[in-house]
């Protein structure tokens, strides 16, 4: 719903390009492949249409001027022009979720889940304009973001992606988020194309299954799930990515439904549906079969990695035996085509020309403060007995916790790498939280040890133990009660589900790291105050922690400037984060998942 997409001139153009395509080219423009799997030779050869970098997939040393020179060499392949090529910019997508999370270097914002408890979209959109120039310093015209799915699970391994259980929060963001990464599309000089991901409903699966199944009416769907996205195709989203799950057993990537009669029909939308990574893969256990059910539900551009050859010869031999047919082509070539004109890919400049390339704000402090003031505004306390908090700058302060040092894990996953990283030095120019305290309270002290030597007990005041989970992503996260819902979720969908191992059995965080409640009870049990901080995606059941600690506080993952902790926990901001999904609690014996209180409601969060 782009005003640009619907303007004559640009429709003039698009049919006199599509009118001297061959269908090879049609072809090559609906394919996106992994830079890893296809060089730029073979991106001219096949008329290749996007190029994309999944987590981890990086070039050379992974600065911005190695993803510049790679991305030129790309765009100078599509721009080949002669009998058998045409000159069409390829687009380049990345996974920019949180900042330009794959880069070293970047400026790595909080994690959804934090930024839904800050729950200010002013900052939203300074957030999304950040990253949108830190995109473009690489030379990189497309990410994949923002998520806008709605939480309803905390078992679901994307949790942390969510802003909040409740649509309205999202919906807010939605908007203005698109708005910041497509901010002067007119004049494509700050702007990158957003992608809305993942339609539909992939928040609401069953026991919080990654590529589950969410089972519900329409209505339902329309109000729980669909309402975010109504605003985010309002604001004049370019974009939009189809979820690996299943509604009501059918898989959304086969769905014509959701993708053709809902999102382009009634819905209006104008701009192109891009899958998943592999995601037309499970449709069907035949890949030849799987192409054409992609195609003919909605989908325009595939995301196929690896088998992108392969999907391009099924494709064409669907067209040639009329399976898909010639309007399906070009009804999608003719979107794709439309989003690179209305962004101006046609006029740009090659990569290594463009003015924010290689720019020197990448990762700067101006976009750091913007970060630190995210974490200030994330952070929420759940607890401050005695008042401990704010905590007095020259106290001796012991530091402990797995956490408290940790760049990497206070990231979380998508950093650097699909399933992030554990340490410090890959995270460049940020602080952690230990970092951030040492800047400002000269007395306090580290311990990285799991028992804290008596030295330690008897030099400290008060305590801050920094503690939570270790990165995970995408279903690698999920936790999972038993086998048995497995077995359940995949006798309910039509297709193949796609499962990985997942991050342990219980949302107990003593079960799961039980090395946390050891510190955190040797303090208390030697009289030592304690102030806990959790860097986690999702509330845990956090019983024996909350006990043993005089005050505790929900820092979710913030990103690369932990000193936004220091700034709160010491005075010098007051917490104003509220909670953007309810914290649940075990009924009293039992860890099941299904079985759980409220312990903090919806908006709880205290301040001084």
């Amino acid at each position: 719903m782009h005003p640009q997409l619907n303007d004559p001139t640009l429709k003039a153009k698009v049919e006199l390009l599509l009118s001297e395509m061959t269908l090879e080219q049609k072809i090559g423009q609906m394919t996106q492949v992994e830079r890893m799997t296809c060089t730029p030779e073979q991106v001219k050869e096949f008329h290749i249409g996007s190029v994309l970098s999944g987590a981890g997939s990086l070039p050379e040393n992974n600065l911005p001027e190695d993803w510049v020179k790679m991305n030129d060499a790309y765009w100078s392949a599509s721009m080949h022009e002669d009998d058998y090529h045409l000159a069409i910019p390829i687009l380049y997508g990345v996974d920019a979720i949180h900042g330009h999370n794959n880069v070293k270097g970047a400026t790595i914002f909080p994690h959804n889940i934090g930024l839904g408890a800050a729950n200010d979209p002013d900052l939203i959109e300074k957030i999304a304009q950040v990253t949108a120039r830190e995109v473009l310093a690489t030379g990189i015209d497309w990410t994949f973001a923002p998520n806008l799915a709605v939480a309803k699970d905390n078992r679901w391994g994307r949790t942390y992606e969510s802003f909040s259980e409740d649509p309205s929060i999202t919906s807010a963001y939605a908007p203005r988020i698109v708005k910041g990464l497509q901010k002067d599309l007119e004049s494509n000089t700050e702007s990158v194309v957003a992608c809305v991901k993942h339609w539909v409903g992939d928040g609401g699966t069953r026991h919080g299954i990654d590529h589950g199944d969410t089972i519900l009416s329409r209505e339902d769907l329309e109000q729980s799930h669909m309402r975010p996205y109504l605003q985010g195709l309002e604001a004049g989203v370019l974009t939009v990515m189809a979820s690996f799950s299943s509604w009501n057993g059918d898989k959304c990537h086969g769905n014509k439904m959701l993708l053709t009669d809902i999102l382009k029909d009634e819905l209006k939308f104008d701009g192109f549906i891009i899958s998943d990574m592999h995601g037309i893969d499970f449709i069907s256990e035949d890949f030849h079969s799987a192409v054409a059910l992609g195609v003919n539900a909605g989908i325009d551009m595939f995301m196929v990695p690896q088998s992108w050859q392969q999907f391009i010869d099924h494709l064409y031999d669907h067209v040639e035996l009329g399976s898909v047919s010639t309007d399906r082509i070009n009804d999608a070539v003719r979107r794709i085509l439309s989003v690179k004109i209305a962004f101006g890919l046609f006029d740009a400049p090659r990569p290594l020309q463009r003015i924010w390339s290689n720019h020197a704000s990448f990762g700067s402090k101006q976009h750091r403060d913007v970060a630190r003031e995210a974490v200030r505004k994330s952070l929420v306390l759940l607890k401050n007995d005695q008042n401990y908090l704010p905590l007095n700058k020259n106290m001796r302060i012991l530091v402990a916790g797995k956490n408290a040092n940790n760049r990497g894990h206070q990231c979380g996953g998508f950093t650097i790498d699909w399933q992030g990283t554990s340490e410090n030095r890959l995270i460049q120019d940020g602080h952690s939280i230990w970092e951030g305290i040492t800047k400002v309270a000269p007395n306090a002290f580290l311990s990285s040890d799991k028992i804290i030597s008596e030295a330690h007990l008897n030099s400290a005041d008060i305590a801050i133990v920094v503690i939570g989970e270790r990165p995970y992503a995408e279903g690698l996260g999920d936790i999972r009660d038993s086998d048995n819902i497995i077995v359940e979720t995949g006798s309910q969908i039509e297709g193949q589900i796609n499962l990985f191992e997942a991050y342990g059995n219980s949302l107990e965080l003593a079960q799961l790291h039980p090395e946390d409640y050891s510190i955190i009870k040797q303090l208390s049990d030697n009289n030592i105050p304690v102030v806990t901080i959790l860097v986690s995606g999702r509330t845990l059941y956090i019983d024996k922690e909350l006990e043993k600690s005089d005050a505790f506080i929900a820092a979710w993952l913030p990103g690369s400037e932990g000193q936004g902790v220091a700034d709160v926990i010491f005075g010098d901001y007051n917490f104003t984060g509220k909670l953007s999904f309810t914290w649940h609690s075990p009924l009293i014996g039992t860890t099941d998942s299904d079985s759980n209180k409220e312990l903090f409601p919806f908006g709880y969060g205290l301040n001084y």
